[in-house]
C-alpha cells in the first residue's frame, strides 16, 4: 500500500477522489432527503384533499349508504366518536396506520335517528371545539398500508374531523399512495449509484493527468539533479520551466543553490591547493635542516629551524581559524573594550601609536578573534610602513571604528579588494619568509563579517594605506559607561 501511494501524483489523485466522493455522497443524501420530504408532503396534501371531500359530504348530513368512498381507488374510513368504523371503501380488505383496523362498517343510525345528545357537546379528539357542519382545521398525518382489491401498498393517511348535526363528531381517514415517492427515490438512488462511480472515475483520471503534467518539470529537475550528483559537475543547472509558478521558483532556487555550492567547492579546492603549496615550503626547509643536522650536527642552523617551525605553527593556526570561520562558527557574545584591545595589540611594537577615546569603547564579540584582527592589521601596516603606524579607535554614531594607517606606498584603487583574498600578495617581489602566507587580511575580514561589521581599505592621510574596521557598538555597554 505504501508503494501504491508512494508518489505525489497517486496521493493527489486519491485525495481529490475522496474529497469529491464525500461531496457527492453529502449532496446525494441531501437531494434524496429533500426529494422524499417533498413527495411525502405532496402525498399528505393529496390525502388531506380526499379526506376533506368526504368530510364535506358528511357535514351536510349525507347518509353513510349514500357516500361515494371510492376516491381514486384510495382507502377511506369514517370513524365515530367511539372509534367505531361507520363507513369504509367498498374494496378495502386490510388497513393499518389509522388506529382502526376494521374494514367492515358497523350498523349506525342514519340521519334523523337517535344519537347521544351528550356527544354533541363533546369536543373531537383533536382538541378543537367544532360547530355542527364544521370541518376541523387540525389535520393528523400518519403512515401505514392498505390492501384494496388484492393490491397492497404503502399510504400516507390524513385524519380530518367533521361535526354533524345528528351523528356527533366523525373522523375521516383518507390515504394517498406512496408508490410514487418510493419510485422516485429509488430511481434517484439508482442513478446516483450508477453515476457517482463513473463521475469519480473521471475525476481520478483527470486529476492523474493534470498532476502528471504539473509534476513533469519537477521530474526534470530530479533527473538533472541525479545526473549532477553522478557526474559531480556542479557547473550544470536544472531546467527552469517557463511557467512563473512555484515549480519555476523551485528550479531557480535550486540553480542558485548549485551556484553557491559550486563557488564554495571551488573556493575550498583553491584553499586546499594554496594551503598545500604554502605548507610545502616551511616543511621542506625544516626537513632539509634536520637532515643536514643529522648528517653534520655542527652545521645545524638552530635559529632557522625555529623560525621555520614558528612560521609553520602560525600558518597551521591561520588555516584552522579559517576552517572554523568557513564552518559558520559564531563569535562569543562577550563585551570587549576595543580601545584597550588596540593598546594591547600595539604594546611592544616599534613605531606604532594609539590614539582616540580615553574611556572604554565596547563592542560585542570574541576577544580573541577581535584581537587577532587588530594584530593582523598591525602586522600588515608595519610590513609596508616606512616609519610610523597609527591606530585610532573612535565611536561613529552607533558604530565603533578602529583605523590602522601607515605611511607606506598604499594600495591602488583598482586592487583594494585583492588584499582580502586568501593567499594573495600584492607585492610579488616579497619573499614568502618576509611577507607571510597572505592570510592575515583575509582572516581579518572574515572575522569582521562574522561580527556583523566591515573591513575596508582607503588612502591614509600620510599617503599610505588606511584599513578601517567598523563594528556595531555594544549599546548595553555604552549605557553602563555613561
Amino acid at each position: 500500500m505504501s508503494r501504491l501511494f508512494g508518489s505525489v501524483r497517486a496521493r493527489a489523485t486519491l485525495a481529490a477522489t475522496l474529497v469529491v466522493a464525500v461531496a457527492l455522497v453529502a449532496a446525494g443524501t441531501a437531494v434524496l432527503l429533500s426529494l422524499r420530504s417533498n413527495l411525502l408532503g405532496e402525498a399528505g396534501t393529496q390525502a388531506e384533499r380526499s379526506a376533506r371531500e368526504v368530510a364535506t359530504v358528511l357535514a351536510v348530513g349525507t347518509p353513510y349508504a349514500d357516500l361515494s368512498l371510492d376516491v381514486d381507488d384510495r382507502p377511506v374510513q369514517v370513524v365515530d366518536d367511539d372509534g367505531v368504523l361507520v363507513a369504509a371503501s367498498e374494496d378495502l380488505e386490510r388497513i393499518s396506520g389509522t388506529g382502526v383496523d376494521a374494514v367492515k362498517p358497523q350498523p349506525a343510525a342514519s340521519p334523523g335517528g337517535e344519537h347521544d345528545d351528550d356527544a354533541d357537546d363533546d369536543d373531537d379528539d383533536s382538541g378543537e371545539s367544532l360547530e355542527p357542519g364544521e370541518i376541523g382545521g387540525r389535520i393528523t398525518v400518519s403512515d401505514g398500508s392498505a390492501t384494496i382489491d388484492g393490491d397492497t401498498e404503502d399510504y400516507r393517511f390524513a385524519a380530518v374531523p367533521v361535526k354533524t348535526d345528528d351523528r356527533g363528531t366523525l373522523t375521516v381517514y383518507a390515504g394517498a399512495p406512496l408508490s410514487a415517492e418510493h419510485g422516485a427515490v429509488n430511481t434517484a438512488l439508482t442513478v446516483m449509484l450508477i453515476g457517482f462511480p463513473l463521475l469519480l472515475a473521471v475525476v481520478a483520471w483527470v486529476t492523474w493527468l493534470v498532476t502528471r503534467r504539473a509534476l513533469r518539470p519537477v521530474e526534470g529537475i530530479r533527473r538533472e539533479m541525479a545526473a549532477i550528483t553522478a557526474s559531480e559537475d556542479l557547473a550544470r543547472r536544472v531546467p527552469v520551466p517557463d511557467t512563473h509558478d512555484e515549480v519555476a521558483r523551485l528550479a531557480t532556487t535550486t540553480n542558485e543553490t548549485l551556484a553557491a555550492l559550486e563557488s564554495s567547492v571551488e573556493r575550498q579546492r583553491g584553499f586546499v591547493a594554496d594551503a598545500s603549496h604554502e605548507l610545502r615550503s616551511p616543511i621542506a626547509s625544516l626537513r632539509t635542516q634536520l637532515e643536514v643536522a643529522a648528517a653534520h650536527p655542527e652545521l645545524l642552523d638552530l635559529d632557522g629551524a625555529v623560525a621555520d617551525t614558528v612560521r609553520l605553527q602560525r600558518l597551521a593556526a591561520d588555516l584552522l581559524l579559517l576552517a572554523r570561520l568557513d564552518a559558520g562558527e559564531r563569535p562569543a557574545e562577550a563585551r570587549v573594550d576595543l580601545a584597550a584591545l588596540a593598546r594591547e595589540a600595539a604594546e611592544g611594537r616599534t613605531g606604532v601609536r594609539v590614539r582616540g577615546a580615553e574611556g572604554p569603547v565596547s563592542v560585542a564579540g570574541s576577544r580573541g578573534q577581535l584581537g587577532r584582527v587588530l594584530a593582523n592589521l598591525l602586522d600588515n601596516a608595519q610590513r609596508h610602513a616606512r616609519s610610523a603606524v597609527e591606530v585610532t579607535v573612535r565611536r561613529d554614531g552607533d558604530a565603533v571604528v578602529a583605523a590602522v594607517a601607515d605611511d607606506g606606498d598604499g594600495v591602488p584603487a583598482a586592487d583594494r579588494e585583492r588584499p582580502f583574498e586568501r593567499f594573495v600578495r600584492l607585492d610579488a617581489a616579497r619573499s614568502r619568509d618576509d611577507g607571510g602566507a597572505g592570510l592575515g587580511l583575509a582572516i581579518a575580514r572574515d572575522v569582521a563579517v562574522r561580527h556583523g561589521g566591515t573591513l575596508t581599505v582607503h588612502d591614509a592621510p600620510a599617503g599610505g594605506a588606511l584599513f578601517e574596521l567598523r563594528l556595531p557598538g555594544d549599546r548595553a555597554g555604552t549605557a553602563r559607561d555613561m
